[in-house]
């Protein structure tokens, strides 16, 4: 019933930051703030809480790295086979990248630090950081192929390099690997700091999802949605089953990749001649719908 309570109260938020877009309080300049209070402070905070501690060596293992890629480019390419056919490029582009590409920073990890142990929460930063490395360049490939859209993959890795949430993953490994002493108030400081990651994340989510098109795709949608939060956490699970992890890797793998298609691939559709509303439309019905499948999961895991 815990499990159950955190979410329901994840959705009541998501749906306050949706109802604050369409009153006008969160304005377009109100969410811009609140997502730089995301990305530059809170999230940051907590990924170094979460890994100042502990050696790279023991979160970052062969079969973790090897795992994650295995079921992102597997999804990857069963999204493409099953969404092949459809008839429009921009269209069959996003339904393609929005079937793998993980809402990692927003929601998987604040989710696994309010509903799990500190250990699953640093292996948790470290498949964000492995997977994020990946699906973007990924996703901007798959857009600019399709659509003929022109778009630098050197630029958008050069964009990475300068990431806040990845520059402190590695700040925050960096010094687990080499025993670093982090005062006590400081680490207490930044742990505050990053517990508001949650909440304010799923604020921006939510003032962030839209639904402007008339006519909804169904077939393709709900294809969007089984292959995105269900078929992507059950090949985690089999893979991490058969792999030789620990608990808390097998845990926060799973989790993370059962989380819904990130807002940022509304983004790039729309500058990389994506399907925008059709865009707009997976991303919010992923969202919703994750609620639930997310429960059993964290409910399976746990």
């Amino acid at each position: 019933m815990e499990v159950l309570g955190r979410l329901l109260a994840l959705l009541v938020v998501l749906l306050v930051g949706a109802g604050a877009r369409t009153t006008g309080v969160l304005d377009e300049r109100r969410t811009e703030l609140l997502n730089a209070v995301a990305y530059y402070v809170a999230l940051p905070a907590l990924i170094f809480v979460s890994t100042y501690d502990r050696s790279v060596v023991a979160l970052l293992s062969p079969a973790l790295l090897g795992g994650l890629l295995f079921v992102l480019l597997a999804t990857a390419g069963l999204a493409w086979l099953v969404h092949r056919r459809r008839d429009s490029r921009a269209h069959r582009s996003v339904a393609i990248v929005q079937s793998y590409h993980s809402n990692l920073g927003y929601l998987g990890l604040p989710l696994v630090a309010a509903t799990f142990d500190p250990a699953v929460t640093a292996v948790a930063s470290v498949v964000l950081g492995v997977v994020t490395l990946t699906q973007l360049p990924l996703t901007i490939l798959v857009l600019s192929r399709l659509n003929g859209a022109g778009a630098s993959i050197r630029r958008e890795l050069r964009g990475l390099a300068t990431n806040p949430v990845l520059l402190t993953l590695l700040a925050g490994l960096a010094a687990g690997s080499i025993g670093l002493a982090v005062p006590s108030p400081v680490a207490t400081g930044l742990d505050a700091v990053g517990s508001l990651a949650l909440p304010v994340a799923l604020l921006c989510v939510g003032a962030s999802l839209q639904i402007d098109q008339p006519s909804i795709d169904v077939g393709a949608a709900a294809a969007v949605v089984a292959l995105k939060i269900c078929l992507m956490p059950a090949i985690a699970w089999l893979v991490f089953s058969a792999l030789p992890v620990d608990p808390a890797t097998f845990t926060a793998s799973v989790v993370m990749l059962g989380t819904p298609t990130a807002v940022s691939t509304f983004v790039f559709a729309s500058e990389l001649g994506g399907d925008r509303e059709f865009a707009s439309l997976n991303v919010f019905v992923t969202t919703l719908a994750s609620v639930a499948t997310l429960f059993v999961l964290i409910t399976l895991v746990g």
